[in-house]
């Protein structure tokens, strides 16, 4: 539900504008992208950010931070990543729906959903939660959908580790139950031989076939994996009560004309159809 509403961050062509002119290279999405998503975390180190990250591989991290640091601080970037965000938003909804009631009733709901997020032992989450909260509803809506987005995140981390998946393993499990194709997760940096040792040792315990696509235990365990991430994410909703109807009710309709826009790939890492 919130996921199209927080990534325009990382596909909005305001937003890679926004990056070019902070300095950032934008031929390819990574050097923004790990700029926008971590600045939160302060001027890190790559060990930090990889741990939090999870699922990349740690050498396409170290290509880019700390050096996202010496083209702007982390205060700069989170600031700007505002002013990107709002016109983007404005772009995509149109300045009448930006600063619509309804707009303003999904921002208060989804705010009351992030300010209840428990933030113990979820960095990306604590992080954003952390930060100022901006005076314009579509903009709080967009932070606390980020909020709740890297909360849901965290929880996924956390819920990988219990289930035994590596970081390289969990995207090639992603890919054996059909999120996409594998060469659309090896852009997360992990070498062919890489790939093919983790699905070497996903296939011993019986999770992948030889073909790379998930067996029946493989399948199991991956949605056992998302059930639980599920479970450890329902908190901040639980929080709205009989509201989250409402909620529903409201934010569907702006994360699907954001989905049906063209401006989110229709295959990528998130897992994420954009199908209209």
């Amino acid at each position: 539900m919130v996921e199209p509403i927080h990534a325009i961050l990382y596909y909005a062509p305001e937003v890679i504008d926004e990056a070019a002119k902070l300095g950032y290279d934008v031929d390819t999405r990574w050097p923004s992208y790990f700029a926008w998503r971590a600045a939160p975390l302060g001027a890190v180190g790559a060990e930090t950010v990889s741990s939090a990250f999870y699922s990349f591989s740690p050498r396409l991290v170290e290509a880019h931070i700390p050096a996202a640091w010496e083209i702007a601080s982390p205060e700069t970037i989170i600031e700007r990543r505002l002013v990107a965000v709002d016109h983007a938003l404005r772009n995509l909804l149109g300045d009448e729906r930006v600063a619509s009631p309804e707009v303003a009733e999904a921002a208060r709901l989804a705010r009351r959903a992030a300010s209840a997020a428990g933030t113990a032992g979820r960095p990306l989450a604590a992080a954003n939660a952390g930060l100022e909260w901006a005076d314009q509803p579509h903009l709080v809506l967009w932070q606390a959908a980020t909020i709740l987005r890297e909360h849901r995140g965290d929880g996924h981390v956390a819920a990988a580790l219990v289930a035994g998946f590596d970081p390289c393993e969990l995207l090639v499990s992603f890919a054996a139950v059909g999120a996409a194709p594998a060469e659309v997760f090896a852009s997360r940096g992990w070498t062919p031989d890489e790939w093919d040792d983790a699905q070497a040792r996903l296939a011993a315990r019986g999770w992948v076939n030889e073909d790379g696509t998930a067996t029946e235990a493989g399948v199991k365990a991956r949605a056992d994996l998302e059930q639980r991430t599920s479970e450890l994410a329902a908190g901040p909703w639980q929080a709205l009560d009989n509201e989250v109807g409402r909620f529903v009710q409201l934010a569907g309709p702006l994360a699907g004309q954001i989905a049906a826009s063209g401006v989110l790939p229709r295959q990528s890492t998130l897992g994420l159809s954009t199908r209209s």
